[in-house]
């Protein structure tokens, strides 16, 4: 496959900078940053090492077209453009898995879909000389995001989203995606030598998360990738290769100390389990226990947590009581930073102190806030 690529990796909505962060150290070259999403080179190795490394993207995308397209028909001519034999074996089963179209004059994605398929057949047809497609081979589903009238094609190299790393079979009522919780993690200071405590654990996602973080654990390194099929792509040693490495790098002698809470036992068994699948249970400690008993003896941890927000109209009330127990809760622990994530407008008023800085982040659809309460930084540790 040819040299360097350009690849496009998607995140949440406020995360960018923290993407382009981990590309950067994976050692890629950044050509863009827009909202919501990252653009960079690399060859074939950035694909895989993308897909098994990168913690707060969504997916990577090969990018194989992009131009400028207010009509129809110059959408189908610039797709038919594009040489599809070159990614595409004859054999094939491609389609327009997903088009989104903001601020531009084409603006139906059902038709960008079909117009899209039509003009790949169209271009296959004239390669392949055979006019039917048993597309009975390997999957190549296609991206297509149209801003502003410019049309990005891409294929979608990971298949199911990144956030699906393989551990989490539980999950309690309100989860936090695990790229999301990774991505908040590393806006904060935390290191792995810090106390981490998340008093509203869930089905443990930001435990887990902070324990793969510490422990060097990749996030992909027990799942599969779309692109795993594609041996006229990527070469079956290119994944070897990249698996190899992530194995090698896990460290799970280190000494960290994480703690789960959650007033649910059911919950916090739930959590255990995931820790389990993800490696991480050795270095995670889940216990049973309501917000108001959060307490800790020691100095300058860190808090890192997504409570309720009150989505349903019933638990709307609840709210108010909830956040002065956290800001209650807060108050016993001497130095440490808070962060919480949270959709509910009145979350510093009620926690009684306000947020030393806020982030507005995008949970999906719904507009979140991430209260950040910073504590003073501890001593110097003499060397």
């Amino acid at each position: 496959m040819r040299g360097k690529c350009e690849f496009v990796a998607p995140c949440h909505f406020g995360l960018e900078s923290v993407c382009k962060r981990e590309i950067t150290d994976l050692g890629y070259e950044i050509v863009q940053v827009e909202d919501g999403k990252v653009t960079f080179t690399g060859d074939m190795d950035a694909l895989v090492r993308a897909n098994i490394f990168l913690r707060t993207c969504q997916r990577v995308i090969l990018k194989v077209g992009e131009f400028k397209a207010t009509t129809f028909e110059e959408l189908f001519q610039n797709i038919k453009n594009i040489p599809w034999e070159e990614y595409l074996p004859a054999d094939a089963r491609f389609w327009v898995t997903k088009a989104t179209s903001v601020k531009s004059q084409l603006f139906s994605t059902s038709d960008i879909q079909s117009i899209a398929k039509k003009a790949m057949v169209e271009r296959m047809k004239q390669h392949y000389h055979i006019n039917w497609f048993e597309e009975d081979g390997q999957d190549y589903p296609v991206r297509i995001s149209i801003y502003k009238d410019v049309v990005t094609v891409g294929l979608d190299t990971s298949g199911e989203s990144l956030h699906k790393r393989g551990y989490r079979k539980m999950v309690s009522k309100a989860p936090i995606e695990e790229t999301l919780a990774a991505g908040l993690i590393k806006l904060t200071p935390w290191r792995k030598d810090r106390i981490l405590v998340d008093p509203f654990c869930g089905s443990g996602t930001f435990p887990i998360e902070a324990a793969m973080i510490g422990a060097n654990i990749a996030p992909g390194m027990k799942r599969t990738f779309q692109a795993q099929q594609w041996e006229n792509i990527v070469s079956p040693k290119i994944w070897q290769k990249g698996f190899e490495e992530a194995e090698d790098l896990v460290d799970l002698s280190v000494d960290m100390d994480i703690q789960g809470y959650d007033i649910d036992p059911q919950i916090v068994k739930a959590a255990r389990e995931n820790a389990k699948r993800a490696g991480v249970d050795g270095l995670i400690h889940f216990q049973q226990r309501p917000v108001h008993k959060l307490r800790h003896p020691k100095k300058y941890g860190f808090v890192i947590t997504n409570p309720p927000y009150g989505e349903r109209l019933e638990e709307k009330e609840d709210m108010p009581a909830l956040y002065r127990e956290i800001g209650e809760a807060f108050s016993h622990l001497d130095d440490w930073s808070e962060y919480v994530i949270s959709a509910y407008e009145d979350a510093e008023r009620y926690i009684g102190k306000k947020a030393t800085k806020n982030r507005k982040i995008y949970n999906g659809m719904m507009k979140t806030y991430f209260y950040q309460f910073m504590g003073p930084k501890p001593p110097r540790k003499k060397k």
